[in-house]
């Protein structure tokens, strides 16, 4: 019989199982963020199953390094409109002065 593969799923249970150890070492706060991260990691479930040349913890990184990035350019947009709107409301009010 051949060997039966992992889905991504089973993937990221079993890697997040294997460091419930670190996990258990981390403070409440820390703790949450540990969960937020493996709960983030599902959402690439389709791209980690179709890295099968990596190791499976590869996968995973790479999954929450994207999700990561994501999250710095939404930041990043966020804080470059916020400064466009500023700039344009200290110039209206400039102006009306």
């Amino acid at each position: 019989m051949g060997r039966t593969l992992s889905t991504a799923n089973q993937i990221i249970l079993e890697e997040q199982r294997e460091f419930a150890d670190f996990r258990r070492a981390l403070r409440k706060p820390e703790q949450a963020v540990f969960d937020e991260l493996f709960a983030n990691v599902k959402k690439y479930t389709p791209s980690i199953s179709m890295a099968g040349h990596a190791l499976p913890f590869e996968a995973v990184l790479l999954a929450l390094l994207v999700d990561e990035e994501l999250k710095i350019r939404a930041l990043e947009e966020t804080i470059h409109e916020l400064r466009r709107n500023l700039d344009r409301l200290l110039a209206e009010q400039s102006d009306g002065t």
